[in-house]
């Protein structure tokens, strides 16, 4: 078997790909230079993102807004259109352009990611996880009629629209190995190895990728599996790290990555892109969370300084934790009144500290806009 696995020709005429078990053998992966370097940077990186949630107040509130950013970017990846606004404020009209399910789609990856991680408390990450978070991930959205939870039972293939069996770009192995595959993987995830974990994740997530064990959502619950084992395996305390940017701004090297792992064993190059992704997206994440912690500070300051009421503070600590809310919205939060909380709202606009975004006269909404500039400057989003 050569280094990452062999082509099997189907008797229908098609040829799939079976993988080699991890780790990459045949030569075992090469730790050059480059990689050495890489991996110290990515975990001095992730070392002072998960540092953050000891030194900043509330840190619960970046893991709120994080895991809604990898949301948003591993749906944008596979054609979802809505913005973070759209998922910031889903009791409201959509923002952007997006349809209803888009937005269903991107609150069900958070829905996933939410009860992965707490069923972590509980279970291992293994294919029991994995399948319950695929059924999570596509209830009620495009795919919920391909068999959610259950691995494959017929031959998929990945191609441009259109495309078959016999003209696809990358056919996974046959349905009859995925159990065996899958099992083998889960095997690796719990092996006592040496391997680094940010180097194992990397293997991991390409391995998950080639066997595509699921008729749809494998790319979303792949980029899923990263947060569970790095968190499984306390590299990170926190969901904080939203990996799917990098991903989805270097898209065509990602899936041209994974693809050189199955036609020529190039698994170095794979682990060296996945490394660079993880130093840059954690260092992104670190610097926007130490941006909102200082934007908030400041604010309150201004707050004090204008003498505010009980509740013009807790309005603008709602704020905080979400940047676009609506009165109807406060009034239930906070249980007031609604001329009690539009009291408190305008003196926040006349501060300048929120403004009213929906143009309407009933029903308006207000966003905090200098902590959404803060949380969409990499999100290629803006609110108007």
């Amino acid at each position: 078997m050569k280094r990452s696995g062999i082509f099997i020709k189907h008797l229908k005429g098609y040829t799939a790909f079976s993988p080699a078990t991890l780790p990459p053998a045949n030569p075992p992966l090469s730790q050059d230079e480059e990689l050495t370097q890489l991996l110290a940077l990515a975990n001095l990186a992730v070392g002072r993102l998960s540092g953050l949630s000891a030194i900043i107040p509330d840190p619960d509130l970046f893991v709120y807004l994080y895991v809604r950013k990898e949301a948003l970017m591993s749906s944008q990846i596979e054609g979802t259109q809505c913005s973070l606004e759209d998922i910031l404020n889903p009791d409201a009209e959509p923002v952007s352009e997006s349809s209803p399910n888009d937005i269903e789609e991107v609150s069900n990856y958070v829905k996933a990611m939410n009860e992965g991680l707490k069923r972590l408390e509980r279970i291992p990450v293994s294919t029991r996880l994995i399948k319950e978070m695929h059924a999570t991930l596509l209830t009620g959205v495009r795919g919920s009629g391909k068999t959610p939870g259950e691995f494959r039972r017929s031959q998929n293939w990945i191609g441009r629209p259109g495309a078959t069996l016999l003209n696809a770009d990358f056919v996974p192995p046959p349905p009859e190995d995925v159990d065996r595959l899958m099992s083998e993987l889960e095997k690796f995830i719990h092996d006592n190895d040496r391997i680094p974990a940010l180097i194992k994740a990397a293997l991991i997530h390409a391995q998950f990728e080639t066997i595509h064990p699921f008729l749809d959502g494998n790319g979303r619950l792949g980029r899923l599996l990263i947060t569970y084992l790095l968190c499984f395996w306390k590299v990170l305390d926190k969901p904080l790290l939203y990996i799917s940017y990098y991903f989805k701004a270097h898209r065509t090297e990602y899936y041209t990555k994974l693809m050189d792992i199955r036609m020529r064993g190039d698994w170095e190059a794979w682990v060296k892109f996945f490394l660079r992704a993880v130093q840059e997206t954690a260092e992104m994440a670190a610097q926007a969370a130490t941006d909102i912690y200082r934007l908030h500070t400041k604010d309150r300051e201004r707050i004090r300084d204008a003498q505010p009421n009980t509740t013009t503070i807790l309005v603008f600590e709602q704020f905080c934790h979400e940047p676009i809310l609506s009165n109807a919205i406060l009034v239930k939060r906070l249980d007031s009144t609604k001329p009690t909380i539009q009291k408190a709202l305008d003196a926040l606009v006349n501060n300048g500290l929120i403004h009213e975004i929906s143009g309407k006269k009933h029903g308006r909404r207000y966003a905090y806009q200098e902590y959404l500039d803060i949380l969409t400057r990499d999100t290629n989003t803006k609110i108007g």
